[in-house]
């Protein structure tokens, strides 16, 4: 059985080239992908990665707002009682990666992170947690 991704993009982030790209990554390594799409909120992503019983939540932020949403989204998986990792890529600052770390998100990508990179990062995280 594959693992199952959840990739979403939150907030009024409206580029999604880059996260296409990632899902399609993913599928290609042979994980499950589901993309729920642009403008999602906290909430919906959270709900989503309950109704999916995901192992890894990825999450797609080029608006800035990596240090509000992407704590959001941990959050409010966890009072939904959902464990499953998170995981965060697009412009962020090097100096945001541990506030993002310290906020519950297990990694986190930069643009132009290799595919390999990728795929095995995804692969250790989902290993730690025991999924």
């Amino acid at each position: 059985m594959s693992e199952r991704v959840l990739i979403g993009k939150v907030g009024l982030d409206g580029h999604d080239r880059g996260v296409k790209v990632v899902a399609r990554i993913l599928r290609d390594a042979g994980f499950e992908v589901i993309y729920t799409g642009l403008f999602q909120t906290p909430a919906t992503i959270a709900a989503a990665a309950v109704d999916e019983d995901v192992d890894l939540v990825g999450l797609s932020m080029l608006s800035g707002a990596h240090l509000t949403l992407a704590p959001a989204v941990v959050a409010e998986m966890r009072a939904r009682g959902c464990n499953a990792p998170v995981v965060v890529g697009g412009i962020i600052p090097e100096h945001h990666h541990q506030r993002l770390k310290d906020a519950g998100v297990a990694a986190v990508f930069t643009p132009g992170a290799p595919a390999e990179e990728l795929v095995r990062t995804v692969r250790a995280v989902l290993a730690a947690e025991g999924a």
